[in-house]
């Protein structure tokens, strides 16, 4: 009796799918949630899981044809009489006819548990996927959970804990990438990961079984079995002292002969290897940083490397060659002092420079996006110059007194966010949008502040920004941008803007066109303030120079909304706040 595969469904739009890559051939014996084939649709590159266990017996639809959700992929038997089956178990047996022998005559001394669900014929490789599904028996199923609203799936990009080991109530399982949010995923139950279902850069729907936790029995067990393995090797290795280096020197290649295994092969390397096993993230890492893995101790379980080690040790190589770069920079200066112009500031050159990667999933999300924001809306943007001065000083006076009290810097952010969220009140055009052949006027004012995070930018939203004041804003910016760098951010708080506000000037962009993103109307950039020598009225009257703090001001907006009055009433209203400085009792003066 067979089972059919069908195409599943891969989102709420998503209607029809193409093969790009078969990963099991006719013939070869299948895991249950084990990858079998790549799918490509409009929207997503992905693996389909099989969903039985079995032998595959027919494929149905051939590489780079395009079918409908729902239709018939593949067939799986259950592989008991399956001459194909039989045939493919033969040939792949036929290098090594006496590893099953070693196997099963060692299988007592190691457990006999697993002699029970696998015939004694069968090869090493399908006792070890018995013993791999084991687990699930008396385990409990992680899911992968709901990310917000609109999240309908997620990447698993990196396990955080290896098969085996101990995990406690919500401690992070794994790392999750979606469209909107990279975060960590708490176990919400403690035990031992038994089994892991899907691997990284898999993409799954909400709801998929992840990976299976349970009391930690059947997870020791299956270890043991693997340990006997390389002891079919040993009749090469005479003298018994160097078995253990057989061992190392086999494991490797057997734990990846069957493709159901990589994942225990992976997981098993750390206490093997001392923690050479690497993630995809820690190895591109690795590779930006320009960092030798081989001299970086992990501080992850099993020794396993992690990115602060990659982090940590980029820093302590940039430290070394400072240091190594100063009594070289030092000595022409104490020998001949006029020659300090040599000192040229070059930056250092890219590691990347000369590479190719593959572009990550959020990069790809934002450049998809930008396009689509520039094709469906008229944008153009208007500047203004605004004279900062009198809120630099009343800055200098109170910042430190406002830390104390508010917990959070007095940057010039939340003074210009303050000046903005009151102009939205004053001109709803800019906080509304237009849909069709309607326009919305939103009744609060949910701001998103643009964070640089080393993944790309990323834009976390103040909600009913209009309900607060210069400190609560301030709070907010910092804790919003700091959960963002650290990946610790909510998906439904990068989402629901009405407006945004860019801070360019923080890098030294003095003007910036930033594009208005989609679903909003208009987007500000803050320019960075520098002191400049400019025309003012004095007390008297007069007109004198004075050296004062500028900055410019842009907006970007949706002109099939917004036309150039309106930008330009909204920006002399922002100018205008700005340059009386009349903020004192929003900072406690």
């Amino acid at each position: 009796m067979s089972d059919t595969v069908q195409m599943p469904a891969l989102g709420e739009s998503v209607t029809e799918g193409t093969v790009t890559r078969w990963l099991k051939a006719v013939g070869e014996t299948v895991e249950l949630d084990e990858p079998l084939l790549e799918v490509s649709t409009d929207k997503v590159d992905t693996e389909i899981p099989s969903p039985f266990a079995g032998v595959l017996e027919k494929i149905l639809v051939e590489e780079d044809e395009t079918v409908e959700v729902g239709a018939a992929l593949a067939e799986i038997g259950s592989g008991e009489g399956s001459g194909s089956s039989d045939d493919a178990k033969s040939a792949d047996e036929a290098p090594a006819p006496q590893a099953p022998a070693e196997v099963t005559e060692e299988a007592p001394a190691s457990g006999g548990g697993y002699e029970t669900p696998a015939p004694s014929e069968e090869s090493a490789p399908t006792e070890s996927t018995t013993a791999e599904s084991a687990p699930s028996g008396d385990g409990e199923e992680i899911k992968l959970p709901a990310l917000g609203e609109s999240v309908t799936e997620g990447t698993v990009t990196r396990w955080l804990k290896a098969v085996g080991d101990s995990v406690e109530v919500d401690e992070p399982l794994l790392e999750v990438s979606t469209d909107k949010v990279d975060t960590e995923v708490p176990s919400p139950i403690a035990g031992t990961l038994q089994k892991i279902l899907v691997e990284e850069d898999e993409t799954v729907e909400v709801g998929t079984v992840l990976a299976v936790i349970g009391s930690g029995a059947a997870a020791e067990s299956a270890p043991a079995q693997k340990a006997p393995e390389p002891k079919a090797e040993e009749k090469t290795e005479a003298p018994k002292a160097e078995a253990p280096q057989a061992e190392q020197k086999t494991e490797a290649p057997k734990a990846e002969a069957p493709k159901a295994d990589a994942p225990k092969a992976e997981a098993s390397a750390p206490s093997t290897s001392g923690g050479s096993y690497l993630t995809p993230l820690v190895r591109k890492l690795a590779s930006e940083k320009g960092v030798d893995i081989s001299t970086v101790t992990g501080t992850g379980v099993g020794g396993r490397i992690r990115k602060e080690d990659v982090l940590e040790a980029a820093a302590k190589a940039e430290e070394a060659a400072k240091a190594a770069a100063a009594p070289k920079e030092s000595a022409p200066a104490e020998t001949a002092a006029p020659a300090k112009p040599s000192k040229a500031s070059v930056p250092e050159v890219s590691p990347l420079r000369g590479t190719t990667e593959k572009a990550s999933r959020l990069r790809k999300i934002i450049a998809e996006r930008m396009v689509e924001a520039l094709h469906s809306q008229a944008q153009l943007t208007t500047v203004v110059e605004v004279d900062v001065t009198r809120v630099a000083r009343l800055r200098a006076k109170a910042k430190d007194g406002f830390k104390a009290r508010e917990g959070a810097n007095l940057t010039f952010l939340p003074f210009f966010a303050l000046a903005a969220v009151e102009a939205l009140k004053a001109y709803p055009k800019i906080n509304g949008v237009l849909e069709g052949d309607q326009i919305t006027y939103h009744a609060q004012e949910n701001v998103g502040i643009a964070v640089d995070t080393p993944r790309g930018l990323l834009v976390p939203v103040i909600r009913d920004a209009g309900d607060l004041n210069l400190g609560g804003i301030a709070r907010k910016i910092v804790d919003l941008a700091t959960r963002t760098r650290d990946n610790k951010v909510g998906p439904d708080e990068l989402s629901g803007a009405t407006f945004t506000i860019t801070n360019t000037g923080s890098g030294g962009a003095l003007i910036d066109t930033p594009i208005v993103p989609g679903g909003t109307s208009a987007i500000l950039g803050t320019g960075t303030i520098v002191k400049r020598p400019a025309v003012i009225t004095d007390a008297d009257g007069a007109e004198v120079i004075a050296i004062r703090s500028i900055c410019y001001l842009s907006l970007s907006y949706d002109h099939r909304l917004v036309d150039g009055a309106d930008a330009s009433r909204y920006l002399t209203a922002i100018k205008k706040r700005i340059e009386e400085g009349a903020f004192e009792s929003e900072v406690g003066l």
